[in-house]
């Protein structure tokens, strides 16, 4: 049996209480990376070794572009990642909640066509478009 009408709009509000507790949160994807250097002499171009690193950044979309920002410090990483875990909870969140508005438009009884006729009764008209000579 499919959930009533009540139960619905219960599990929105839900939602909603759940969405309005997240922390900060932002977008985007924190990824390590491993280079060569730019000094020739520097162990790093030897056969076999990894490269500098790993190196940690955050990569994220701003106006359709992509950004990346390295962190000062590891701290810095591990609030980058929180406030993105964070994110990823809203994104469930949000779904849900469509979800379940979804499903309540669905259930929602349509108004009855003398409701309907009422509602259209009360309004206005519009205007003919003509004004009155002086």
């Amino acid at each position: 049996m499919s959930p009533t009408l009540e139960v619905l709009e219960q599990q929105r509000a839900d939602l909603a209480r759940q969405i309005g507790q997240l922390g900060d949160f932002r977008s985007g994807s924190v990824t390590s990376i491993t280079a060569r250097c730019g000094k020739p002499n520097c162990p790093c171009h030897q056969p076999g070794h990894p490269g500098h690193g790993p190196n940690f950044r955050l990569t994220y979309k701003r106006q359709g572009k992509t950004v990346s920002e390295t962190f000062p410090h590891p701290a810095a990483r591990h609030q980058a990642e929180r406030q993105i875990a964070e994110f990823r909870k809203f994104q469930q969140l949000s779904r849900a909640f469509v979800e379940v508005n979804e499903k309540i438009c669905r259930r929602r009884p349509v108004p009855e066509e003398a409701e309907a006729a009422e509602q259209e009764k009360k309004r206005r008209k519009p205007s003919s478009g003509k004004s009155r000579g002086k």
